[in-house]
């Protein structure tokens, strides 16, 4: 008896889901249930309204919304007209969103009108108006790629946003059997998302996953769970995030499991949402578990349901797994490592032991090779710390439209040098003990202090800046700042932190922000950072 292989694309994906799963609940929101068949046959819709409204195969389609099914309809069916996703983060400011569109040259941006008070519309027109040609038009004068903005939250269209009941009224002009023919058209090796990360040079670079390794990473973190049909699974992550997209959406898809979106992280809700819908699965960063296990009244909820947990995004303390089961009640809390440039590289094993699954991430997952080298390149011994690298089927293409990162980053063999500082134990495992990077972790989001001190820069009382992360018990680390003031200039803590504020997403503004006359250096020039984390922490 022979079986058939593996969907390989996002359109067969969701295709093989339909036929398999029909009427079993795909997405429950907001008390509405989707079923397996109604999300394929959303998303073949909404493939052919970008058909329609001229995206071909190979351009770039953003999405910049919080959780909810239509960002789900946008992502998954511009990939089914083969396109490639730019999922972008809900907490950027207007630059930091021009910045993303323009270097990935995006044809289509998928966003909703306001979101936590932010107008992403207007924020992004005023920023990117300021890169805008004497004369130029379009829906966002500054991108003149960018030839389309759908707006999810509108109701009817306006010179610049299409509302998104018209722009699915577009699906009309394409036939539903050229549509097949493009979503079947579509290869495992096409690029499938891009994912912006700023790097340590301060300038982002798109992350490039082809379909087979985004559904990969998918199905690889479904096994790791166990995940099935059985499971709801509360994705608190952000849909634009690694995490909350390949090791919760699309794993869910492969799964059969039901996804229940939240757009915000909100204690009471998701409490309320455990007991009520029976979350089984529940991954997250350590500060929403920290969050959950601080409730006062925590005790008042029916948590039975949850069975497996990942926290991941952040190091970890030891204690939590402990707490995670004795007071949440999780039957697994596994750890896993990766990277926006292979998302899961190592995965605890099922029925690890506890105390095991605390101290490591896991052995490598299957198709990925680790390696743990000297600063010469040469493997160390096990329990001997060194540069974690990554090899296999799910490490990036490479970043988009930059090969000179690309060669930088992946070795003529393949391997992916992470800036990460690990070791492997005698059984293989993988415990990550520092950051070879300035990169550090705000509530599970990077923050890469290049791009703070970029921004600080541009202060106009700011001569020079240094930042770090230092330890935070609730959100892991945070931004920290050193600034050197211009020649008679006094800038003051609180003008710094508002400046900030108006370019930065929110996890990337310092908490701080200390004035001083000069900054640690070495022989050679180079601020140490290590001196100014140990005074801060």
């Amino acid at each position: 008896m022979s079986t058939a292989p593996a969907p390989q694309t996002i359109p067969r994906l969701l295709a093989d889901a339909a036929a398999k799963h029909g009427d079993h609940p795909a997405v429950v929101e907001n008390g509405t249930v989707t079923g397996y068949r109604e999300l394929a046959d959303g998303v073949f819709r909404t493939a052919r309204a970008f058909t329609a409204i001229g995206i071909r195969p190979g351009d770039r389609v953003a999405v910049w919304a919080p959780n909810r099914i239509e960002f789900l309809y946008a992502m998954l069916g511009a990939q089914s007209a083969g396109a490639s996703v730019v999922p972008m983060n809900t907490r950027y400011r207007g630059h930091e969103a021009a910045v993303v569109l323009r270097r990935s040259r995006a044809s289509a941006l998928v966003l909703t009108g306001g979101f936590l008070g932010n107008d992403y519309g207007t924020m992004l027109r005023a920023a990117a108006a300021e890169e805008a040609a004497p004369g130029e038009t379009g829906p966002v004068p500054g991108l003149p790629e960018l030839a389309t903005v759908i707006d999810i939250a509108a109701t009817h269209s306006s010179a610049d946003n299409l509302a998104w009941p018209d722009f699915l009224a577009r699906a009309e002009d394409v036939s539903p059997e050229r549509g097949a023919e493009i979503a079947d058209a579509v290869s495992p090796d096409d690029v499938c998302d891009i994912l912006f990360t700023s790097g340590t040079t301060g300038v982002p670079k798109g992350v490039m996953s082809a379909h087979r390794q985004t559904i990969g990473v998918g199905r690889t973190w479904a096994r790791g769970a166990d995940l099935s049909p059985a499971d709801d699974y509360a994705i608190v992550n952000p849909f634009f995030h690694g995490f909350g997209y390949k090791a919760g959406v699309v794993a869910a898809l492969t799964a059969g499991a039901t996804i229940h979106p939240l757009p915000t992280f909100d204690v009471d809700q998701l409490l309320e949402l455990i007991a009520s819908a029976r979350i089984s699965v529940l991954p997250g960063p350590p500060t929403i578990f920290t969050s959950l296990l601080d409730h006062p009244r925590l005790k008042e909820y029916d948590l039975g349901s949850l069975r497996f947990s990942i926290a991941g995004s952040a190091m970890v303390p030891e204690s939590l797994f402990q707490r995670m089961r004795d007071e949440l009640g999780f039957e697994t809390v596994a750890q896993a490592y990766g990277l926006t440039e292979c998302l899961v590289a190592s995965q605890s094993r099922p029925g690890e032991d506890p105390a095991h699954v605390a101290e490591t991430t896991g052995p490598a997952v299957p198709g990925i090779e680790i390696r743990v080298v000297d600063t010469d390149g040469n493997d160390v011994p096990a329990g001997q710390d060194g540069e974690i690298l990554l090899r296999g089927d799910t490490v990036m293409l490479g970043y988009f439209d930059d090969e000179d990162a690309t060669r930088a980053a992946i070795d003529a063999q393949g391997w992916l040098r992470t800036g990460d500082v690990g070791r492997l134990d005698e059984h293989g495992c993988l415990k990550i003990t520092d950051r070879i990077k300035d990169m550090f972790t705000v509530g599970g989001f990077n923050v890469y202090p290049a791009e703070v001190e970029n921004t600080l820069s541009a202060h106009p009382d700011i001569s020079e800046s240094a930042v770090v992360g230092v330890p935070d018990e609730r959100m892991g680390s945070v931004p920290w700042a050193y600034v050197i003031p211009r020649r008679g200039a006094e800038p003051s803590a609180q003008d710094v932190i508002a400046f900030c504020r108006t370019r930065l997403a929110n996890f990337k503004v310092p908490r701080e922000v200390v004035v001083v006359g000069e900054l640690p250096r070495n022989a050679s020039g180079k601020i140490l950072k290590k001196d100014l984390r140990a005074p801060a922490g």
